[in-house]
C-alpha cells in the first residue's frame, strides 16, 4: 500500500502594506500575521507599485501620505491592472481625501489609529467580496431577505414596498455588503453621473428606505450604516 505525498499547506494571502511609518508597518504586520496573512511592506508609493507589478498580492492596504506619491495616486493605478481590495489608511479629519481614495477605486478605509479587530475584518470582508465572483440573486441578511431578480424585498417573510428609487439604493448598498458606499458614487449608480452633488434628495431617501426596512426597537440601524461626511454602507 503505497502512501501519497502529503498536501502542502495553503500559502497565506498576501497583503501589500505602504506606510512610511515604521511604527504603523510594525503593527500591521504583526496584526496580520496574526490573522493568518503575510505582509508585504513598502514605504513608497513607487516601492509598491514595483513589487505590486512583480508578484500582485491579493489585497493592499495604503495610507493615504506617502513621501512620493498620495496613496490616491496609488489606489488609482492598482485599479488600472487590479481588482484586489485596497483599503486606505487615513488620519482623523481627512474625510476628503477619504471619498477621493474612494472613488479611485478604494474598497474601504481605516481611520488611524486603528483596532486591530476592525482592519481584520474589514480585509476579511473584502476579499470575500472579491471572491464572490458573479452577483447574487437573492441576499438574506438577518431576517431581511432581498431578490434582485424580482425586485422583491422581504423582512421577517413578509414583503415590504419599496418605490424603484429605495430598491435601487438597497440593491447598490447590499450588492456590496460591507464596503463604503461614498454619496457620489450612489447618486452616480442610482440616478445618474449628472446628479453626484444632490446629497439632500440621497439622505432623504435612505431616510424612508431605513424607516420601511429597519426592525423596530433598535438603538441605531441594523442594515444602513451612515459613515459621517462620506457615505453609507450595508452593514451584514
Amino acid at each position: 500500500m503505497s502512501i501519497g505525498t502529503p498536501a502542502e499547506p495553503a500559502k497565506p494571502p498576501r497583503v501589500l502594506v505602504v506606510d512610511d511609518e515604521p511604527q504603523i508597518v510594525r503593527a500591521l504586520k504583526v496584526v496580520l500575521r496574526e490573522a493568518g496573512f503575510e505582509a508585504v511592506p513598502a514605504e513608497t508609493a513607487a516601492e509598491a507599485l514595483d513589487l505590486a507589478a512583480v508578484r500582485p498580492p491579493d489585497a493592499a492596504i495604503v495610507d493615504l501620505v506617502l513621501p512620493d506619491l498620495d496613496g490616491i495616486a496609488v489606489t488609482r493605478t492598482l485599479r488600472e491592472w487590479s481588482d484586489m481590495p485596497i483599503l486606505v489608511l487615513s488620519a482623523v479629519g481627512e474625510e476628503e481625501q477619504k471619498v477621493r481614495a474612494l472613488e479611485a477605486g478604494a474598497d474601504d478605509y481605516i481611520t488611524k489609529p486603528f483596532g486591530a479587530r476592525e482592519l481584520v475584518a474589514r480585509l476579511q470582508a473584502a476579499l470575500r467580496r472579491a471572491a464572490r465572483g458573479e452577483e447574487e440573486p437573492r441576499i438574506v441578511a438577518e431576517g431581511l431577505e432581498i431578490d434582485l431578480a424580482a425586485r422583491v424585498v422581504r423582512r421577517d417573510g413578509e414583503p415590504i414596498h419599496l418605490t424603484p428609487i429605495e430598491f435601487d439604493l438597497l440593491r447598490a448598498l447590499a450588492r456590496n455588503r460591507g464596503r463604503l458606499m461614498t454619496h457620489r458614487k450612489l447618486l452616480a449608480e442610482v440616478w445618474g453621473p449628472e446628479y453626484v452633488d444632490d446629497i439632500q434628495p440621497l439622505r432623504t431617501h435612505i431616510a424612508r428606505l431605513r424607516a420601511k426596512i429597519e426592525p423596530d426597537g433598535q438603538d441605531g440601524p441594523r442594515y444602513v450604516v451612515t459613515d459621517p461626511g462620506v457615505g453609507y454602507r450595508f452593514a451584514l
